[in-house]
């Protein structure tokens, strides 16, 4: 047993650690469930899981302020408020929770940290690993996760742990895979009705669709979210990166510049200006429009066309990441951080919390419609079904198969190595997109940019080394 955990922690880890075994029960019996006269009922695979809940011996007080991202899927946030306000009835403590616009949150973070007052907890959709400094060490609480469910994915742990200092600046409990989502009528008729598989195949595809049929390829080249993981994802795919696995700045190299300039093809042949000023919600709203060919993203855009585009939906399947000269990889289109500022008093309100709400991962995976996975896989133990049959309205129905094995093509913010200060300081300042999109309006040679963009993230690298906080 862990002596430094709070009390509540150490008193319900058995206790949760049976409930995680009961919910297992729970579904694997409904999948045997009969109904009177004899025929099957429904599939355990397309009904919501059951959550459960264990009342702590020593009741909690107190308040809890939580906030996070308005969800791209709006039924989470409907199941999340109520989820954790009666979470927060039953243990005793008032639980507030707010939802602003992912872009804002790290603003948010920054002014709460100075006034010394806020949220008790806030999850941010990447990396928060640039406020270390001004963040608790949640060890305690992924070490407690971990005793109870198992080892945490890989791709989370890197996310959240930072190896130069032994910390956990966050707690990640969860992600979101990053296929490429491709509309099949455009895509046939150039020879490619499965999709492209690779980077240049898309080149290929796009550039002829966009030629004969008028439709543009999505990807941007702006300072949001989207941009920043799918212009790494293009640069792994050439064997190029920020940093190596020891941190060490190796973004200068024949590998980024040969990215760079396949970019500036693609843009040149697929694309027009607006990518140049695109926020986050532009691929997905230019999808369910119908007039994107292909867009890197999750599945909430497809979701949306379900609902107010369903030709579009029908016709829109999904790619893992495309392959390039080296690899096949993609960063994790969402990736959960959960953090607790140093100045928050109801520390173990908002831990107690957390576990709760890992428990019931399933439920948070069933209701975002399948759109955020768990850390610990086990948790959502109909993943794999529901994936296979989506219980939404997929047509197909097993048209999300691909992302029953999307690990093994998914990579963390500042892979091959950790997401750390450094790292964090580099994507939430867009070193990546501005450089590609200079050399992609042609302001400067894919050279230039690169070179610039290394004298940039060596000055971040040298500033947070120098402070401990980045290793090499």
């Amino acid at each position: 047993m862990n002596d430094d955990l709070p009390v509540t922690l150490r008193s319900r880890r058995d206790i949760l650690r049976a409930a995680g075994l009961a919910t297992l029960a729970a579904s694997a019996g409904a999948a045997c469930a009969r109904e009177e006269g004899g025929g099957p009922t429904q599939p355990a695979s397309t009904e919501a899981p059951r959550e459960t809940f264990e009342d702590p011996r020593s009741r909690l007080s107190g308040e809890l302020k939580i906030l996070l991202w308005s969800h791209f899927v709006p039924s989470h946030d409907q199941w999340f408020d109520q989820f954790a306000k009666g979470w927060g009835a039953k243990v005793g403590v008032n639980v507030t929770v707010d939802h602003i616009d992912q872009a804002q949150i790290p603003t948010r973070i920054a002014a709460e940290v100075q006034a010394g007052q806020g949220h008790d907890v806030i999850q941010y959709i990447a990396t928060l690993s640039q406020y270390e400094p001004s963040v608790l060490d949640l060890k305690d609480l992924v070490d407690e996760a971990s005793k109870r469910w198992g080892s945490q994915l890989p791709l989370c742990r890197k996310s959240s742990f930072n190896p130069a200092t032994g910390r956990f600046y966050a707690y990640s409990p969860g992600w979101v895979p990053d296929p490429g989502n491709y509309r099949k009528s455009l895509w046939t008729p150039v020879g490619f009705a499965g999709g492209p598989s690779t980077w240049d195949e898309l080149l290929q595809g796009a550039s002829e669709i966009k030629k004969s049929q008028g439709v543009q390829l999505g990807l941007g080249m702006s300072q949001e979210i989207d941009s920043n993981m799918i212009l790494r994802a293009l640069m792994w795919s050439y064997g190029a990166s920020e940093q190596d696995e020891n941190e060490k700045v190796v973004i200068n190299s024949p590998e980024t510049v040969a990215a760079v300039e396949f970019m500036t093809k693609l843009y040149q042949q697929a694309m027009t200006p607006e990518v140049f000023s695109w926020n986050a919600a532009s691929n997905n709203q230019g999808l369910v429009a119908g007039k994107l060919s292909y867009i890197v993203n999750s599945i909430s855009a497809w979701r949306t066309a379900q609902g107010s585009n369903p030709p579009v939906a029908d016709d829109t399947y999904f790619v893992p990441a495309l392959k390039g000269p080296k690899a096949a990889l993609a960063a994790q289109h969402v990736l959960y951080n959960w953090i607790i500022p140093k100045h928050v008093k109801a520390v173990d309100n908002a831990k107690e919390f957390l576990l709760h709400y890992t428990a019931n991962f399933a439920s948070a995976t069933y209701h975002s419609k399948l759109y955020d996975f768990c850390a610990w896989d086990g948790l959502t133990p109909n993943r794999k079904a529901w994936l296979e049959s989506d219980p939404f309205g997929s047509n197909p129905k097993d048209k999300l198969k691909i992302l029953v094995d999307a690990v093994p093509w998914s990579a963390n913010i500042g892979h091959p190595g950790p997401a750390s200060t450094a790292i964090g300081e580099v994507f939430n300042t867009f070193v990546i997109p501005n450089m590609f999109a200079r050399a992609a309006r042609g302001e400067a040679s894919p050279q230039q940019v690169v070179s610039d963009a290394e004298k940039q993230i060596t000055a971040i690298f040298d500033k947070w080394r120098a402070a401990g906080l980045v290793g090499g």
